[in-house]
C-alpha cells in the first residue's frame, strides 16, 4: 500500500516540478502567454508576469525532492527515524496550502478567476491528498 501511495505522489510531485522547471527556463507551458499563465498558476491580483525564474527553479527543485522522499518513505528498510520524522514538516506544508486555499483571506489575496476555479479544482485538493499521503507514509513506516 505504501508504494501505491508513494508512487502516484511522486507522478503528481514529477509533473508539478517539470512545470516549475520549463517556467525556470522562459516557457509559458501550457499556456502561450505569459500574463495568462502568470494569472492562472499564480492568482494575485494585477498579475502581469510570471514570478522570478530562479523562485520556479527552487520549487522544481523541492518539488522533486519531495517526491523522491515521498518514495523512499515507503521503503520501510532505510532511513529510520530521521527519514520518518522529515515527512512530518513535508505532510505540513502540504496540508496547510490544501486548507488555506479554502480560506477567505486566500481568496482575497489571489483574486484572478482562472486561479480561483484551479485552486478550488486542482491546487488545493492536490495538496491535500499530497499532505495526507505523507501522513500516511509516515503512519505507515512507524506499523
Amino acid at each position: 500500500m505504501s508504494m501505491l501511495i508513494a508512487a502516484l505522489m511522486f507522478v503528481i510531485l514529477l509533473a508539478v516540478s517539470t512545470a516549475h522547471f520549463l517556467w525556470s527556463i522562459g516557457r509559458t507551458w501550457p499556456i502561450r502567454s505569459e500574463k495568462l499563465l502568470a494569472q492562472t498558476v499564480v492568482g494575485f491580483e494585477g498579475i502581469e508576469r510570471m514570478p522570478p525564474r530562479l523562485a520556479s527553479f527552487a520549487v522544481a527543485v523541492a518539488t522533486l525532492a519531495a517526491g523522491i522522499i515521498a518514495l523512499a518513505l515507503a521503503d520501510h528498510d532505510s532511513g529510520g527515524l530521521t527519514l520518518s520524522l522529515i515527512g512530518l514538516p513535508l505532510a505540513a506544508v502540504f496540508l496547510a496550502r490544501g486548507i488555506v486555499g479554502y480560506t477567505a483571506w486566500w481568496a482575497a489575496k489571489t483574486p484572478e478567476p482562472n486561479f480561483r476555479l484551479n485552486d478550488a479544482r486542482v491546487y488545493s485538493p492536490l495538496c491535500l491528498f499530497l499532505g495526507l499521503g505523507f501522513v500516511a507514509l509516515v503512519i505507515l513506516r512507524l506499523l
